[in-house]
């Protein structure tokens, strides 16, 4: 260790040999010692007035006191320039990614002859704990019986074989400990992102029989390790959870490993407990391997203390059990949140799901906020809850109420094939079989048709009563039954078609009694 006194014993050795004309690198060799020490006790006895000779032949204190200058600690002048510069050391440590190796490179190229990176740190630290004017006296810390979790994640994954694909997937271990009585809980799960997080922790919750009163957790950002626009930030979920089960969340501090210490131990438990005794087994699915962690978790809480004479699962069940708080009722959903405009058609676009959901039309235009669970969807718009939907996965879909529309929306939504058979009919028979025969005979999807509809229905309102007639009579006898050429018979007066009689058209179509809409016709 740098600055440590060696025996006068060993220092004469280096002397005597020296003496001998043997050089300091093989001093150092014979010796087993370092060959700057060497060198430092060497340099030391040159300057001295005495002769090595005469050295040699002083009691141990005395030659002890010569050697070191009476400051065992620093025995040179090389100190003196270092002791000017320790301050500014200090200081640059806490600039990011500055180290002790990176100041002692810039010293030495200032000083070549100055101390070696041994010495140079054992100075340092000397200086560091000179400062410390009012050390710590504060005790280990006295937990209190089920008031604190600490929660973490291992470092290192375990694995499975996914049965159908021969495939070796990952997984993390989430790893979670009871400080008062040590007692630890650990389970498998796909990834570190926030419903992963949240599963593995609410999984604790109910192995533990209960909630504590707060979550000690580490940098609550590290469960998150993929940025996602539809994600919601893990300290919100966090909250939530928190609000939930009525606990807290304290993060323990960065660069602060005493606030978690016996979480990071525990993960050093797992390890050996579980990791290694699993290490020569397979595993083909998730639930499997998490059974047989939980396994190992249980004889590590069942194993009998080294210093105490029970487990920590009859010292949790005895003094910490009844201490947490009860579990809810319900168990927590992750709440996602988006603040969304509604749009012109009266909905708001979910774009994690790419489906639309209807909100009350007076509300067009307006922004909502939306909060939204793996089951439901909840769409607020100046405090007040105006919509809630189940939540639906359909991309490109449409979940939508009809109090929700406008009343020509309405129409335009309820639109079928046999609405417009029905109009149809109403106005005039023959058109009615037009439109009817338009859909039987349709080879591409219905709503193709709708507009042409419209626009015979157009037609009618604007036409001569009997030359409608006859251009639908016409396009029943030849079987053409779009717009277009309804359209141009009216417009040629149905010229060079002579008079139809219905009665005698040929019964070309099946009658079409029980039409029930596009479903018939798919």
């Amino acid at each position: 260790m740098a600055g440590k006194i060696k025996d006068m014993s060993n220092v004469k050795q280096m002397l005597r040999l020296h003496q001998n004309g043997v050089s300091n690198r093989q001093i150092a060799a014979e010796l087993s010692v370092n060959k700057e020490t060497v060198n430092r006790y060497i340099k030391r006895a040159k300057y001295d007035q005495l002769s090595i000779k005469e050295l040699l032949k002083l009691d141990d204190p005395v030659l002890q006191h010569r050697m070191t200058g009476g400051n065992p600690a620093y025995p040179d002048d090389r100190f003196e320039v270092l002791k000017g510069k320790l301050s500014y050391f200090e200081e640059e440590l806490k600039r990011k990614h500055v180290t002790l190796q990176t100041l002692w490179e810039e010293y030495i190229a200032e000083n070549p002859n100055g101390y070696s990176l041994t010495q140079f740190r054992y100075h340092y630290r000397q200086h560091t704990k000179a400062k410390r004017k009012n050390p710590s006296s504060i005790l280990k810390d006295l937990y209190v019986p089920g008031e604190k979790l600490f929660i973490d994640f291992a470092g290192d994954t375990m694995e499975y074989i996914d049965m159908e694909t021969g495939e070796i997937v990952k997984v993390q271990v989430f790893v979670a400990c009871m400080p008062f009585t040590d007692y630890g809980f650990a389970i498998a799960v796909p990834s570190q992102k926030s419903e992963d997080f949240i599963h593995a922790l609410t999984s604790c919750f109910q192995t533990l029989g209960g909630v504590p009163k707060i979550i000690v957790s580490d940098n609550l950002k590290a469960a998150v390790t993929k940025t996602d626009p539809y994600e919601p930030q893990i300290n919100r979920i966090m909250e939530d959870m928190a609000n939930h089960y009525g606990c807290v969340v304290i993060p323990a501090r960065p660069s602060k490993p005493k606030d978690k210490g016996l979480g990071e131990n525990h993960v050093k438990i797992v390890y050996n407990r579980v990791y290694a005794q699993l290490r020569n087994r397979k595993f083909f699915s998730l639930e499997e391997l998490n059974h047989a962690i939980a396994e190992k978790m249980l004889a590590h809480n069942r194993k009998r203390m080294q210093q105490y004479p029970y487990t920590r699962e009859e010292h949790f069940l005895a003094t910490e059990k009844e201490k947490l708080q009860p579990l809810p009722i319900d168990k927590f959903e992750v709440r996602h949140y988006a603040n969304l405009k509604v749009g012109l058609n009266g909905c708001i676009y979910l774009g994690r799901d790419k489906h639309h959901y209807s909100v009350p039309y007076i509300h067009i235009g307006e922004q909502a906020h939306v909060i939204y669970t793996r089951n439901l969807v909840k769409i607020y718009i100046k405090g007040e809850c105006v919509a809630k939907h189940p939540r639906n996965y359909k991309q490109g879909g449409y979940t939508l109420q009809k109090s929700h529309m406008a009343s020509n929306t309405m129409a335009y939504r309820e639109r079928s094939p046999q609405y417009y058979i029905n109009r149809g009919r109403s106005v005039l028979p023959e058109l009615g079989e037009v439109i009817e025969c338009m859909f039987s005979t349709a080879k591409v999807p219905v709503e193709t048709f709708y507009k042409g509809c419209d626009g015979l229905l157009k037609l009618q309102r604007t036409t001569d009563p009997n030359l409608f007639k006859k251009a639908c009579e016409t396009a029943l006898l030849y079987q053409r039954f779009r717009y277009g050429f309804i359209d141009r018979l009216i417009k040629s007066k149905c010229r060079g078609v002579s008079e139809v009689n219905t009665q005698q058209l040929p019964q070309i179509f099946p009658s079409h009694k029980n039409i029930r809409g596009k479903s018939h016709f798919e």
